[in-house]
C-alpha cells in the first residue's frame, strides 16, 4: 500500500536534522503541508546541486548559480523558477534569518501554454468508460472543477446536496472555497455515501474506523476521527499505517490509482489529447465561460487567488466556436448559401 501523499511526516518534538528543523519551523509558521513540500522538495534540490554544502556556507553567488541552472539546463519554466526562488528566499530570509541581497541570475523564459480542454463528448466519454468510484471522480473534477487532490480528500460533510454545494477544504495555497455540486451527480454520490457508511460500520467493528485529522480539529474534536461524517468519500481499498503516527487507518485512495485508471481509459477512448485529471478541471472553466459566466466568478469556484490565472481560458474559448471564424467555414457558409 503506498503512503498518503497528504499527511504530514512525522518531526521528532525537539529535531536534530536539518530537514526536520526546517519542517517543523514550516510548521510552526502554520504554512499548508502542500507549501511544506513544495519548499523542502526544492531547498533540497539547491543543496544537492553544490554537493550537499550546508546552506549557511553557501551565499547568494550560489543560489544565483542555482536559479540560473534550473532557466539554462532545465529549462524550467519561469513559474517553476518562481517557486524554487520563493523556497530558497523563505529558507534564508525566514529560517537562516539571513536574507538573501541583490540576486542576479538568468529568469526563464516566459511560455503561456494554452490548456488543454475536452469536449463535452470526449468528456463524457472518458466518464462513461470509467467504472465506480473513477466514474465519480472523473465527474466531479468536471463538474466541479476541482483539483484531483481536492477531489481525493472529500469526506461526507463536504457535500451539501440539498443546496448543491461541495465545501473543498485546504485547497491550494491552504485556502477553503465552495463550488458547485452537478445535481445529476446526487444519485451517484448517495450511494457512494452509503457505501462509505457500510464500510466505516465494518471498520468501527474491527477496532479500527479513525480518519486522519489535522492537529488542530483532532484537538478540538477528540472524537471526530471516527465519526462517519468525517470519512472521505473515495476512502482506500484497505486500512494502513499512518507515516506520521504509526496508526492503522483508512485513508482515501491514491493519486496513483485514478491517473492509472484516467490513463486505461483515455487509451480505450481514442481521444488524441494529452489528459490528465487536470484537464478536467480545465473543461470546467471553459464551459463556464463559454456559457457567459463572467471571469470573477469562475475566479471564485476555481479558487484562483489571481484573476490572471482564470484569464488563460479566454484565450481557449476565442480560438474555439465562439470566436473567429476560418476562412474557410465562411467561404463553405457562403457557398451553401447560394446553391
Amino acid at each position: 500500500m503506498e503512503e498518503p501523499s497528504d499527511i504530514p511526516v512525522y518531526v521528532p518534538a525537539k529535531p536534530t536534522r536539518f530537514v526536520d528543523q526546517l519542517r517543523a519551523f514550516i510548521r510552526f509558521r502554520q504554512l499548508s503541508y502542500q507549501t511544506e513540500k513544495t519548499y523542502i522538495h526544492w531547498i533540497l534540490n539547491f543543496i544537492r546541486f553544490h554537493g550537499c554544502a550546508h546552506p549557511l556556507a553557501m551565499n547568494e553567488s550560489h543560489v544565483e548559480a542555482w536559479l540560473t541552472h534550473l532557466a539554462n539546463s532545465r529549462h524550467n519554466s519561469i513559474a517553476t523558477q518562481k517557486v524554487a526562488l520563493n523556497a530558497v528566499v523563505f529558507l534564508y530570509r525566514q529560517f537562516l534569518r539571513r536574507p538573501l541581497e541583490n540576486l542576479d541570475f538568468q529568469h526563464a523564459k516566459t511560455r503561456q501554454r494554452i490548456p488543454t480542454v475536452l469536449s463535452t463528448a470526449e468528456a463524457r466519454r472518458l466518464i462513461d468508460m470509467a467504472t465506480q468510484p473513477y466514474r465519480l471522480m472523473f465527474a466531479l473534477m468536471y463538474g466541479s472543477g476541482l483539483r484531483q487532490a481536492e477531489c481525493l480528500s472529500l469526506r461526507l460533510l463536504d457535500i451539501d446536496m440539498e443546496n448543491l454545494i461541495l465545501t473543498v477544504r485546504h485547497g491550494k495555497g491552504g485556502k477553503d472555497r465552495t463550488t458547485v455540486l452537478p445535481g445529476g451527480l446526487i444519485h451517484s454520490i448517495r450511494q457512494q455515501m452509503n457505501w462509505v457508511a457500510t464500510l466505516h460500520e465494518r471498520d468501527l467493528s474491527s477496532g479500527l474506523g479513525e480518519v486522519f485529522l489535522p492537529d488542530a480539529l483532532a484537538r478540538k474534536y477528540p472524537s471526530a476521527a471516527s465519526q462517519t461524517k468525517w470519512q472521505y468519500l473515495f476512502p482506500a481499498s484497505r486500512p494502513g499505517p499512518c507515516p506520521r503516527t504509526g496508526v492503522t487507518r483508512r485513508h482515501h485512495l491514491h493519486a496513483t490509482a485514478v491517473t492509472k485508471h484516467l490513463r486505461q481509459c483515455l487509451q480505450a477512448s481514442g481521444i488524441a489529447k494529452h489528459v490528465t485529471c487536470h484537464t478536467f478541471r480545465h473543461s470546467f472553466a471553459t464551459r463556464l465561460l463559454e456559457r457567459g459566466y463572467d471571469l470573477r466568478t469562475i475566479q471564485s469556484l476555481l479558487g484562483h487567488t489571481d484573476l490572471k490565472t482564470t484569464e488563460i481560458y479566454t484565450h481557449v474559448v476565442k480560438s474555439g466556436k465562439l470566436g473567429v471564424v476560418s476562412p474557410f467555414d465562411a467561404v463553405q457558409e457562403n457557398s451553401a448559401r447560394y446553391a
